[in-house]
């Protein structure tokens, strides 16, 4: 019978099957690898190399930061850019349309203050002929019967003729003219001998002379016709 004796125990005894010796100099390959962490195998070739960033720089290897690669400045516009662009072409068209419209109604209101200047015009110079039309009506009467031949009154009826006419007033109403409803008034049908051209109704006396001011009828040639035989 064999009594086991635990002081008996060699470290060959407590060696794993199969585990041979530890190499020689693993410890002082181990030593040395642990002095020199950052010097890479001698004759070896290191697999990344880093350098040290600046301010900002990613402090993992590998990691993206403005430093590890310069912007592409052939790249498209950001989306945020392309809406800032929308944006801006939308609010030029809508100011090139409200200045188009703001012409358009300058344009408009110019017309329209220069056609009622016109008319006001014309009203205040037909008012002026109204009141004049008994002074006017004396001198186509003298100038009927043959008192406008010469002297001072035939000079003064002559100068305020020219001056009306400045202002745009028109003499309407002459012997030989054909009747036209819109401007000759026919106080008198009357039988005479017309000329033998004429082929309507025609004016052959001008009792009154009729006046207009632009479009405007002050009043009507107040005259005497004959129809053709």
């Amino acid at each position: 019978m064999t009594t086991s004796d635990p002081q008996g125990v060699t470290p060959e005894d407590l060696t794993p099957e199969g585990a041979g010796p530890e190499p020689a100099g693993a410890d002082q390959g181990a030593g040395a690898a642990g002095g020199n962490a950052g010097t890479p195998p001698q004759g070896g070739s290191p697999k990344h190399t880093y350098y040290e960033g600046g301010a900002g720089a990613s402090a993992e290897p590998g990691g993206d930061d403005e430093y590890d690669h310069a912007p592409d400045r052939d790249e498209a516009p950001s989306q945020h850019e392309g809406a800032a662009l929308a944006e801006e072409d939308t609010m030029a068209a809508t100011l090139l349309a409200d200045l188009q419209r703001l012409q358009a109604e300058y344009v408009n209101y110019k017309k329209r203050v220069d056609r009622d200047r016109d008319v006001i015009r014309h009203a205040a110079v037909g008012g002026v002929v109204e009141s004049l039309l008994p002074v006017l009506d004396d001198i186509h009467s003298a100038r009927e019967a043959g008192a406008l031949e010469e002297g001072p009154f035939a000079a003064i009826a002559e100068k305020l003729e020219s001056i009306l006419g400045r202002f745009g007033v028109e003499r309407l109403g002459e012997k030989g003219e054909e009747f036209d409803p819109t401007v000759h008034e026919a106080l008198m049908h009357v039988e005479a001998e017309l000329p033998e051209e004429a082929t309507g109704t025609t004016v052959v006396q001008v009792i009154q002379p009729g006046y207009r001011i632009g479009e405007r009828l002050v009043r009507a040639a107040r005259v005497s016709v004959a129809d053709p035989a």
